[in-house]
């Protein structure tokens, strides 16, 4: 019962905070012709929690792609700074991805027929910018390495430049 009434304290004082963002990846949507979009919700003036989802729309034998074809990546944020418009923080991440490998056989060059799904353990650094309006746009680079399978790659990059709204 106390685990569960702490549980209940938690949310709502996390919804009572009220600051929360949505966000769409324009580098990743010019640069790599996939779609990411993130949900922040603010726990305190200091620190966040949210969710991104990647949907990589580049083929499959396109020469620069990420290697992931969907990733959700849950991650929590802690800022260094609580300045009204620039905001530099940290950020521990859990990437859970899935793709296709390229064929190990040598008859078979250019066939991705090794399909994987893991969890990749991460950390990023990053910066924001807030304007009083509302608009948002936060650029961040970071590196996880993938823990479960062997057919999926060592490592998952974390890379974007955000442009979003705080409400």
């Amino acid at each position: 019962m106390k685990k569960l009434i702490l549980a209940f304290g938690l949310l709502v004082s996390s919804l009572s905070y009220a600051q929360q963002e949505i966000k769409l990846d324009i580098g990743d949507a010019l640069v790599i012709k996939s779609l990411e979009f993130s949900y922040e919700n603010y726990i305190s003036e200091s620190s966040s929690f949210g969710i991104s989802a990647l949907f990589n729309l580049a083929k499959q034998d396109a020469s620069f792609r990420y290697n992931e074809n969907t990733m959700i990546t849950p991650y929590y944020r802690n800022y260094f700074s609580t300045n009204e418009q620039w905001n530099f923080f940290g950020e521990a991440f859990l990437g859970i991805n899935s793709g296709k490998e390229e064929s190990d056989e040598e008859n078979n060059p250019g066939v991705y027929d090794n399909k994987y799904t893991d969890g990749a353990l991460g950390v990023a650094v990053g910066t924001k910018y807030i304007t009083e309006s509302g608009l948002t746009i936060d650029v961040h680079a970071g590196i996880g390495r993938n823990l479960f399978g062997s057919d999926s790659p060592t490592l998952v990059p974390r890379l974007g430049v955000n442009i979003g709204w705080r409400f």
